[in-house]
């Protein structure tokens, strides 16, 4: 009974972060203003986060702080991801990761998972990836799903093609006990779909550097046709002038039109 209780509860909380109808996943990470600065005035991104709510998003990822500013009937339609590590953009290793919260922390905020950013080939690889592995063990304990953020970044990758570096990504993250695991994008749509087709993990992927708006919304499109999980939208949604309509189009094409519609109305 207790293992049933453990999977469903996972099961369950699995359901507010992928969208049922669909299984697809619209992520909106928020959590640059640790490493970053801020990304917006305090009420803008509250404006933000309901906007992301109320025209198609699934997910945002913050830190636990931040989830203290957030509306509590906001993320009632809206699945919130506690991002567990980071550093500033003044660190003097900047693919160093520290941990500076864990799962019950993350259950304070409210979260529905957790998020963990490993850099392969960093000098503190080792540290990264046991950070990791104690987080799927924590997160297993407490039925939470745990979602593994792995590019590959350091000085310890010479040479290899790019797409063996990231396909190498999404099995340690399945190797480590995470749930889904977040890539950088390969470069073109046929490895990336070689990489998603022989991962073990749902496979979102880096909306990466800021692009014009059509542009974006196409590399979506690639993105979903190369089967993946979802895109994870970060700072071309919260950089763009109007966030509201870019939602949408994102949600659509991640969900398809009458998805979006159907879960907007229901």
């Amino acid at each position: 009974m207790n293992a049933l209780l453990s999977v469903s509860g996972k099961a369950l909380r699995m359901r507010r972060v992928v969208r049922a109808a669909s299984g697809k996943c619209l992520m909106v990470p928020l959590d640059h203003s640790l490493a970053d600065g801020p990304i917006a005035h305090p009420q803008q991104l509250r404006q933000l986060v309901g906007d992301i709510a109320a025209h198609g998003g699934d997910a945002i990822v913050v830190h636990r702080g931040r989830a203290r500013f957030l509306a509590p009937d906001v993320l009632s339609d809206l699945a919130l991801v506690v991002h567990l590590n980071g550093c500033t953009r003044y660190a003097e290793d900047a693919n160093a990761k520290t941990l500076f919260a864990n799962v019950e922390d993350a259950l304070a905020s409210g979260a529905d998972a957790v998020s963990v950013h490993v850099n392969l080939g960093s000098k503190t690889e080792s540290q990264q990836l046991l950070d990791l592995s104690r987080i799927a063990t924590e997160c297993a304990r407490w039925s939470l799903p745990l979602l593994a953020m792995i590019y590959p970044r350091g000085p310890g990758l010479g040479d290899r093609p790019q797409a063996e570096l990231i396909a190498h990504a999404a099995n340690v993250a399945a190797d480590l006990g995470a749930d889904i695991v977040k890539l950088p994008y390969s470069g073109d749509a046929a490895s990336m779909a070689d990489i998603i087709a022989g991962s073990s993990l749902p496979v979102l992927v880096a909306g990466g550097a800021k692009l014009p708006e059509d542009e974006f919304v196409a590399f979506t499109s690639r993105v979903m046709n190369a089967g993946a999980l979802g895109i994870a939208a970060g700072r071309n949604v919260f950089a763009a002038p109007k966030a509201a309509p870019l939602i949408r189009r994102l949600s659509d094409a991640v969900h398809g039109v009458e998805r979006r519609a159907a879960h907007l109305a229901a």
